[in-house]
């Protein structure tokens, strides 16, 4: 297994790795191609209950317990049950079909571990910005870093069960999304739901870079 040019992780050519044969050789078709997916949003929003939920393997996950002195400088508003906080990264992979796997990371939500979200965003697909309705506010800085960075990202709002439920125009037009921006709802708890998110963020991030290529593409054409 190697890190590609394009960010994308599988089996190096002149490794061997695709020589094996029986379980060997379907976990390297599976491995085939692995894309690299980040999971933001705000504290408490749900993030490592995604990664969890949907990972086929067992999530490594960075979780301390919160302490009084955190008590300071992290909102717990609306999530008061919360009693740990990721204070690195939550990791986790699904196989979406044949030769097709997700690597996930899980980013941290507080705003005093933010400087790792460029380290974890290098070689992304693109991102999920989870979104909580109770708390909207919370994913604006995931919302903005994205934007900016032109990373990919739809935005999935998690349906807690005690939040009022509003529709994906209306959390579209609340976070100012650009045009075209998906937003989806979905259980964090649920595998096929977050599987579902995972699907259209893969769809929606290879439009997105196809048409880019095409931009690239077009003015040398065009000077031929």
């Amino acid at each position: 297994m190697g890190l590609h040019d394009n960010g994308t992780t599988g089996p190096v050519p002149g490794t061997g790795t695709g020589t094996g044969s029986g379980a060997d050789a379907d976990e390297d078709e599976l491995a085939a191609l692995a894309l690299k997916i980040l999971v933001a949003g705000g504290f408490g929003v749900g993030k490592t209950t995604l990664v969890g939920s949907v990972s086929e393997i067992r999530p490594l996950r960075t979780e301390e317990a919160l302490s009084k002195a955190g008590e300071l400088v992290d909102d717990t508003g609306g999530v008061d049950q919360k009693t740990t906080t990721t204070v690195a990264m939550d990791f986790g992979r699904i196989t979406i079909r044949s030769g097709l796997s997700l690597y996930l990371f899980g980013t941290p939500g507080q705003d005093r571990f933010w400087f790792m979200w460029d380290e974890l965003s290098q070689g992304a697909l693109g991102a999920v910005v989870l979104a909580d309705t109770r708390r909207l506010e919370d994913c604006f800085p995931a919302v903005d870093y994205f934007e900016h960075r032109r990373i990919p990202f739809v935005v999935a709002v998690n349906c807690f069960t005690d939040a009022r439920r509003f529709g994906a125009h209306e959390v579209s037009r609340a976070l100012d999304l650009d045009q075209g921006t998906p937003v989806v709802l979905c259980d964090a708890r649920d595998k096929d739901s977050g599987k579902e998110v995972l699907i259209r963020l893969v769809e929606y991030a290879g439009r997105v870079h196809t048409a880019r290529l095409l931009e690239l593409v077009e003015p040398q054409a065009g000077s031929v």
